[in-house]
């Protein structure tokens, strides 16, 4: 990665009871919603259950990915957390107890660290300690994947910390922008010769279309639009109104609804 190039962020959900059911995922959201008041965004998300074979594999391929990778949950230590061993195992790496982590463990519980509570300061060799300001137990970073606990209360603060610690130089530095227009009354089977035309024309940037047949509104419409470069997404947004008039389509700005 050189300082010309925009990083990739990418998200890892861990947890057998998101995939059952049992709780809801909120991490999503809000990785969301901090990358975006950064000028950052998010370009993956996986979730994965518990099994120790599917998460290894599953890391493997993360960390192959060069991504800047989020990582919630598994890295207690009970028995049914295997994030941290996973991970080691995945770069092919021992798990060490790190002193850092040793040191905030101890001054967490004074005389009552047990070796059970150390255990959640072992990680693969190699890696820095996240501070936790919630409980004094911290997370871990490695090869651009930052692994914190499955407790929004902890895990937020924590990716706050990494991103205006770690990344502070990219924020809001990213030359890429989103808009789009709602096209009222319009089908997408009318506009696909367009839209082939506008993704052949602009291969440096991104076409989306988002159908609705009604929705809150009661009216049908589809919202067009381009993400990339901000030039390039302005040229593409001057074409794609222009033909909408041409049509006969009445467009609007989202949020001028």
């Amino acid at each position: 990665m050189t300082q010309d190039t925009q990083p990739t962020f990418g998200a890892l959900i861990i947890g057998d009871e998101l995939l059952s059911g049992r709780r809801e995922d909120k991490h999503l959201g809000k990785v969301l919603e901090l990358l975006k008041a950064r000028g950052l965004r998010l370009a993956s998300v996986r979730y994965v259950g518990d099994e120790r074979p599917r998460l290894v594999q599953t890391l493997k391929e993360s960390f192959a990915s060069g991504d800047i990778v989020f990582s919630f949950g598994g890295i207690g230590a009970t028995p049914d957390d295997h994030t941290r061993q996973a991970a080691a195992e995945a770069l092919g790496l021992p798990l060490a107890l790190h002193p850092e982590a040793e040191a905030e463990i101890r001054a967490r519980f004074g005389d009552e660290v047990t070796p059970q509570r150390l255990q959640m300061g072992v990680y693969p060799e190699g890696s820095e300690i996240i501070p936790n300001p919630y409980n004094r137990i911290p997370g871990f970073s490695i090869r651009n994947h930052f692994f914190v606990p499955g407790f929004p209360v902890m895990a937020w603060p924590m990716v706050e910390w990494v991103l205006d610690n770690r990344f502070r130089h990219l924020h809001h530095q990213a030359d890429y922008v989103e808009q789009s227009v709602i096209v009222w009354d319009a089908m997408e089977g009318q506009l696909i010769e367009f839209m082939e035309r506008m993704t052949a024309d602009f291969p440096d940037a991104t076409l989306f279309s988002l159908p609705s047949v009604g929705g809150e509104t009661g009216r049908r419409h589809i919202e067009l639009g381009m993400k990339g470069p901000a030039a390039r997404v302005a040229q593409a947004m001057a074409l794609i109104t222009a033909e909408m008039g041409r049509r006969g389509y009445a467009w609007e700005v989202p949020g001028t609804l």
